[in-house]
Protein backbone atom coordinates (compact mmCIF):
# COMPACT_ATOMS: atom_id res chain seq x y z
CA UNK A 1 0.00 0.00 0.00
CA UNK A 2 1.23 3.44 -0.86
CA UNK A 3 1.87 5.79 2.10
CA UNK A 4 -1.01 8.23 2.61
CA UNK A 5 0.97 11.27 1.50
CA UNK A 6 1.53 9.54 -1.86
CA UNK A 7 -2.06 8.44 -2.30
CA UNK A 8 -4.04 10.03 -5.10
CA UNK A 9 -7.79 10.02 -4.52
CA UNK A 10 -10.37 11.48 -6.88
CA UNK A 11 -13.92 12.17 -5.78
CA UNK A 12 -16.36 12.57 -8.67
CA UNK A 13 -19.73 14.09 -7.87
CA UNK A 14 -22.35 14.56 -10.56
CA UNK A 15 -23.86 18.05 -10.53
CA UNK A 16 -27.61 18.11 -9.72
CA UNK A 17 -27.71 14.56 -11.06
CA UNK A 18 -31.43 13.71 -11.25
CA UNK A 19 -32.34 17.18 -12.53
CA UNK A 20 -29.44 17.13 -15.01
CA UNK A 21 -30.65 13.80 -16.44
CA UNK A 22 -34.12 15.32 -16.87
CA UNK A 23 -32.71 18.41 -18.59
CA UNK A 24 -30.56 16.21 -20.83
CA UNK A 25 -33.47 13.95 -21.81
CA UNK A 26 -36.08 16.70 -22.18
CA UNK A 27 -34.68 19.82 -23.88
CA UNK A 28 -37.76 21.85 -22.88
CA UNK A 29 -36.50 21.68 -19.26
CA UNK A 30 -33.07 23.16 -20.03
CA UNK A 31 -32.29 26.51 -18.39
CA UNK A 32 -35.43 26.21 -16.26
CA UNK A 33 -35.80 25.65 -12.52
CA UNK A 34 -36.35 21.89 -12.37
CA UNK A 35 -37.31 20.14 -9.14
CA UNK A 36 -37.20 16.36 -8.98
CA UNK A 37 -39.31 14.97 -6.16
CA UNK A 38 -42.86 14.91 -5.00
CA UNK A 39 -45.72 17.14 -5.99
CA UNK A 40 -45.99 20.47 -4.15
CA UNK A 41 -49.62 19.74 -3.27
CA UNK A 42 -48.71 16.56 -1.37
CA UNK A 43 -46.54 15.81 1.65
CA UNK A 44 -43.29 15.34 -0.23
CA UNK A 45 -39.75 16.62 -0.50
CA UNK A 46 -37.28 17.76 -3.12
CA UNK A 47 -34.92 14.92 -4.10
CA UNK A 48 -32.72 17.32 -6.05
CA UNK A 49 -33.07 20.40 -8.18
CA UNK A 50 -31.31 22.14 -11.02
CA UNK A 51 -28.92 25.01 -10.44
CA UNK A 52 -31.57 27.31 -11.89
CA UNK A 53 -33.88 26.28 -9.01
CA UNK A 54 -31.10 26.62 -6.43
CA UNK A 55 -30.91 30.33 -7.19
CA UNK A 56 -34.30 30.61 -5.47
CA UNK A 57 -32.98 28.99 -2.30
CA UNK A 58 -34.36 25.55 -3.11
CA UNK A 59 -32.34 22.52 -1.96
CA UNK A 60 -32.59 18.77 -1.43
CA UNK A 61 -34.81 17.53 1.41
CA UNK A 62 -36.84 20.76 1.41
CA UNK A 63 -40.62 20.23 1.49
CA UNK A 64 -41.96 20.48 -2.06
CA UNK A 65 -44.68 22.91 -0.94
CA UNK A 66 -42.02 25.28 0.39
CA UNK A 67 -40.04 24.96 -2.85
CA UNK A 68 -43.20 25.87 -4.77
CA UNK A 69 -43.67 29.01 -2.64
CA UNK A 70 -40.07 30.02 -3.40
CA UNK A 71 -40.43 29.36 -7.13
CA UNK A 72 -44.01 28.84 -8.34
CA UNK A 73 -42.91 28.62 -11.98
CA UNK A 74 -40.57 25.68 -11.30
CA UNK A 75 -41.04 22.44 -13.21
CA UNK A 76 -41.85 19.63 -10.74
CA UNK A 77 -40.94 16.16 -12.00
CA UNK A 78 -41.47 12.73 -10.46
CA UNK A 79 -38.19 10.78 -10.26
CA UNK A 80 -37.37 8.35 -13.08
CA UNK A 81 -34.97 6.06 -11.24
CA UNK A 82 -34.45 3.75 -14.21
CA UNK A 83 -33.03 6.68 -16.21
CA UNK A 84 -30.76 7.69 -13.32
CA UNK A 85 -29.53 4.11 -12.84
CA UNK A 86 -28.78 3.83 -16.56
CA UNK A 87 -26.73 7.04 -16.49
CA UNK A 88 -24.96 5.84 -13.36
CA UNK A 89 -23.95 2.57 -15.06
CA UNK A 90 -22.52 4.54 -17.98
CA UNK A 91 -20.55 6.77 -15.61
CA UNK A 92 -19.17 3.78 -13.68
CA UNK A 93 -18.02 2.23 -16.95
CA UNK A 94 -16.00 5.38 -17.54
CA UNK A 95 -14.51 5.13 -14.05
CA UNK A 96 -13.42 1.57 -14.84
CA UNK A 97 -11.36 2.89 -17.76
CA UNK A 98 -9.19 4.79 -15.26
CA UNK A 99 -9.09 2.72 -12.07
CA UNK A 100 -9.89 -0.72 -10.69
CA UNK A 101 -10.24 0.86 -7.25
CA UNK A 102 -13.65 2.55 -7.42
CA UNK A 103 -15.84 3.04 -4.35
CA UNK A 104 -19.35 4.16 -5.31
CA UNK A 105 -21.16 6.18 -2.64
CA UNK A 106 -24.46 6.52 -4.48
CA UNK A 107 -25.75 6.66 -8.03
CA UNK A 108 -24.03 9.99 -8.59
CA UNK A 109 -20.72 9.95 -6.75
CA UNK A 110 -17.68 7.77 -6.18
CA UNK A 111 -14.09 7.72 -5.01
CA UNK A 112 -11.35 6.52 -7.34
CA UNK A 113 -7.90 5.58 -6.05
CA UNK A 114 -5.43 6.36 -8.83
CA UNK A 115 -2.30 6.16 -6.67
CA UNK A 116 -0.71 3.54 -8.89
CA UNK A 117 -2.06 4.81 -12.22
CA UNK A 118 0.39 5.06 -15.09
CA UNK A 119 -1.87 6.66 -17.71
CA UNK A 120 -1.66 10.42 -18.22
CA UNK A 121 1.74 10.46 -16.51
CA UNK A 122 0.08 9.10 -13.35
CA UNK A 123 -1.38 12.56 -12.72
CA UNK A 124 -4.58 12.48 -10.66
CA UNK A 125 -5.33 15.99 -11.93
CA UNK A 126 -5.14 14.93 -15.59
CA UNK A 127 -7.12 11.75 -14.90
CA UNK A 128 -9.89 13.68 -13.09
CA UNK A 129 -10.14 16.19 -15.93
CA UNK A 130 -10.22 13.36 -18.50
CA UNK A 131 -13.03 11.63 -16.59
CA UNK A 132 -15.05 14.84 -16.42
CA UNK A 133 -14.64 15.37 -20.18
CA UNK A 134 -15.50 11.77 -21.03
CA UNK A 135 -18.67 11.91 -18.91
CA UNK A 136 -19.66 15.13 -20.67
CA UNK A 137 -19.04 13.69 -24.14
CA UNK A 138 -20.42 10.17 -23.66
CA UNK A 139 -23.17 10.63 -21.07
CA UNK A 140 -24.10 14.26 -21.68
CA UNK A 141 -23.81 15.25 -18.02
CA UNK A 142 -21.56 17.53 -15.97
CA UNK A 143 -19.44 16.33 -13.06
CA UNK A 144 -17.32 18.06 -10.45
CA UNK A 145 -14.06 16.51 -9.28
CA UNK A 146 -11.94 16.85 -6.19
CA UNK A 147 -8.42 15.49 -5.91
CA UNK A 148 -6.42 14.98 -2.75
CA UNK A 149 -4.42 12.44 -0.76
CA UNK A 150 -7.40 11.12 1.24
CA UNK A 151 -11.13 10.64 0.74
CA UNK A 152 -12.17 13.28 3.27
CA UNK A 153 -10.32 16.08 1.49
CA UNK A 154 -11.14 14.81 -2.01
CA UNK A 155 -14.86 14.95 -1.18
CA UNK A 156 -14.55 18.46 0.21
CA UNK A 157 -12.57 19.50 -2.87
CA UNK A 158 -15.29 18.27 -5.25
CA UNK A 159 -17.74 20.71 -3.62
CA UNK A 160 -15.47 23.75 -3.94
CA UNK A 161 -16.25 25.00 -7.44
CA UNK A 162 -19.61 23.47 -8.36
CA UNK A 163 -21.02 23.16 -10.94
CA UNK A 164 -18.47 21.74 -13.40
CA UNK A 165 -15.79 22.20 -10.76
CA UNK A 166 -12.30 20.92 -10.25
CA UNK A 167 -10.27 21.47 -7.10
CA UNK A 168 -6.97 20.04 -5.90
CA UNK A 169 -5.81 19.88 -2.28
CA UNK A 170 -2.16 18.83 -2.08
CA UNK A 171 -0.54 17.17 0.95
CA UNK A 172 1.12 20.51 1.69
CA UNK A 173 -2.22 22.35 1.61
CA UNK A 174 -4.25 19.72 3.48
CA UNK A 175 -3.59 20.61 7.13
CA UNK A 176 -4.17 24.33 6.64
CA UNK A 177 -7.27 23.67 4.52
CA UNK A 178 -8.77 21.38 7.18
CA UNK A 179 -7.88 23.79 9.99
CA UNK A 180 -10.05 26.52 8.43
CA UNK A 181 -13.17 24.34 8.03
CA UNK A 182 -16.29 25.00 10.03
CA UNK A 183 -17.71 21.95 11.78
CA UNK A 184 -20.77 21.83 9.47
CA UNK A 185 -18.43 21.55 6.46
CA UNK A 186 -17.27 18.12 7.61
CA UNK A 187 -18.92 15.38 5.59
CA UNK A 188 -21.64 13.65 7.59
CA UNK A 189 -22.07 16.37 10.20
CA UNK A 190 -25.32 18.28 10.04
CA UNK A 191 -25.91 21.36 12.07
Amino acid sequence: MTPEHHRKIIHIDMDAFFAAVEQRDFPAYRNKPVIVGGSPDARSVVATCSYEARRYGIHSAMPSAHAYRLCPHAVFIKPRFDAYKEASVQIRQIFADYSDLVEPLSLDEAYLDVSDATMLQGSATLIAKAIKEKIKQHVGLIASAGVSYNKFLAKLASDMDKPDGFYLITPQQGPEFAEKLLINQFHGIVR
